[in-house]
């Protein structure tokens, strides 16, 4: 009987032995694995491209009367800031801030600011919708209202007027929604809105929607073409809906990250929550004060709060810079032997050539030309793609795209656009030649610097000089017979390009 006890109290204690082993190795597995997590640092966001481009690396003689008739454009039409890029065949070869991003402060507009682009998003939500198409979630000719429609919610089912159901992505996506305006563009007159439907402000994205089916269509959908900040407002509404994701979210993640674009947002209302190295916005010096955009006693100017910009949503509600927006375009503009963001099935949809045929996301084409154009209180915004003869690409043209931002309101209002068409294209003949450069290759390098720090697992993010290749094409540019750029040397630190002493 000793024997079987002692054999019994062996056996217990090599039991609590082993489950102590156990608890101790568990406990060192958690605590290792909670160092590893505290420890891990968070993969670091992708330097924006327009962090990466100074002013400086566009200076050159041969631009000077460019710059100099940039100018005088914007003096003449009462510009406070705007900025500038050019791609040609899908290389940057020029990107300059010009005038004032702040005048209260001196801030000087720099390639880094971000502005308001007003009617230019509605190009961003095109290619989101066009990119849900090519998912096969939705087909442009998918039904958007009723109870077989995408936005079958129940508040969005009682419609005014049965027509509606029949309106289609594609409609929207060309303005033939057929919707009427009875109280003025509903984007911006949301206290008409609110008290139509019996809301109070600020009206919600669906607010907007079920104004829309609460309204009289002005003619049957796709027999009118009638410009509508509401239909893309809707269209909003479908990419959420279609997506299961709120709109700004898709189009981040599904869009813009994707294509490179990383300091594209949707905008803001009031200054307190403009985003880093965005711009002041400036009207013209007759506008008044109006109600705030969210219903509060306040009186503001219409770009700081009397307009709802940020519930623009896909209508106009989106800040960027010129040199994101290029990058966005040669995503989805595709010139032979060039990979496209969107297919050339996609493209063409969205680019139709034809007298009675209206675009998706542009405001015009024709065969040679392509704008989408956006203007607002307190900013003007136009891209430009367009081709010329005699060029360097496979189908023998030289493809180039431009866009200008402002971050002012003009006198002559949505007309400013035509003028600044005009005004850049003569400025541009004064050019003999154009940098042989893509300034696109500094967000790559960029990109090889980080991986690089972080393959060494380096802390220390010393300046690393700018490639030779690089600084040498640009130093050969501007006449100089050294890698660098007008007496500056332009290093990474941080990820960033800085300017350095010269040598």
């Amino acid at each position: 009987m000793d024997y079987i006890r002692k054999h019994k109290e062996v056996i217990w204690l090599l039991a609590i032995v082993v489950i102590s082993a156990l608890c101790i190795r568990m406990w060192g597995i958690g605590r290792s694995t909670a160092t590893g997590a505290h420890n891990k640092t968070e993969q670091p966001a992708p330097t924006p491209l327009n962090h990466l481009i100074t002013n400086s690396m566009s200076d050159s003689v041969q631009t000077r009367k460019f710059d100099a008739a940039i100018g005088r454009f914007m003096r003449y039409w009462g510009i406070k800031g705007g900025s500038f890029a050019l791609m040609r065949n899908d290389s940057l070869i020029y990107a300059k801030g010009y005038g004032y991003a702040n005048i209260e402060d001196s801030t000087a507009c720099e390639v880094k600011h971000i502005f308001r682009i007003a009617s230019v998003s509605k190009l961003i939500t095109a290619v989101a919708v066009m990119r849900l198409c090519e998912s096969g979630k939705i087909t442009p000719q998918s039904q958007v209202f009723g109870v077989d429609g995408i936005l079958n919610d129940s508040i969005f089912l009682n419609c005014r007027d049965k027509k509606i159901s029949k309106v289609t992505v594609e409609h929207l996506l060309r303005h033939k929604g057929g919707f009427a305006n009875p109280h003025g563009d509903a984007a911006f007159n949301r206290d008409l809105v609110a008290r139509y439907l019996d809301k109070e402000l600020p009206l919600s994205m669906d607010d907007m929607v079920e104004y829309a089916t609460k309204i009289r269509l002005r003619a049957r959908p796709g027999e009118w073409f009638d410009y509508s900040n509401l239909g893309y407002i809707v269209l909003s509404k479908v990419i959420e809906k279609v997506s299961g994701m709120p709109y700004h979210k898709y189009v981040k993640d599904s869009v813009l990250a994707p294509i490179g674009c990383h300091d594209i947002h949707l905008a803001e209302n009031y200054c307190c929550g403009f985003r880093e190295n965005e711009v002041s916005y400036y009207e013209v010096k007759e506008a008044e004060p109006v109600p705030s955009y969210d219903g509060c006693d306040s009186l503001v100017m219409k770009s700081l709060g009397g307009n709802d910009v940020h519930g623009l949503y896909g209508a106009g509600g989106w800040v960027a810079s010129p040199v994101e927006l290029a990058k966005l375009v040669a995503a989805i503009n595709t010139h032979p032997g060039r990979e496209s963001f969107l297919s050339q099935e996609s493209i063409e949809f969205m680019t139709p050539l034809g007298k009675y045929e209206r675009p998706a996301g542009w405001s015009s084409i024709t065969s040679r030309e392509w704008h989408r154009t956006g203007s607002m209180s307190g900013t003007s915004a136009m891209v430009k793609v367009y081709k010329t003869k005699g060029g360097s690409a496979p189908d023998g043209y030289d493809h180039y795209c431009w866009v200008f931002i402002s971050n002012s309101s003009s006198w002559n209002g949505p007309q400013l656009s035509r003028q600044m068409n005009r005004s850049i294209t003569r400025a541009m003949e004064r050019v003999k030649e154009w940098p042989k450069v893509d300034l696109f290759e500094l967000e790559q390098y960029a990109y090889n610097q980080q991986a690089e720090r972080e393959r060494l697992g380096e802390s220390d993010t010393r300046i690393s000089p700018v490639p030779y290749d690089i600084a040498s094409d640009i130093a050969v540019w501007y006449d100089t017979k050294t890698p660098m750029m007008n007496g500056t040397q332009y290093s990474f630190s941080d990820n960033r390009i800085i300017e350095g002493n010269s040598k």
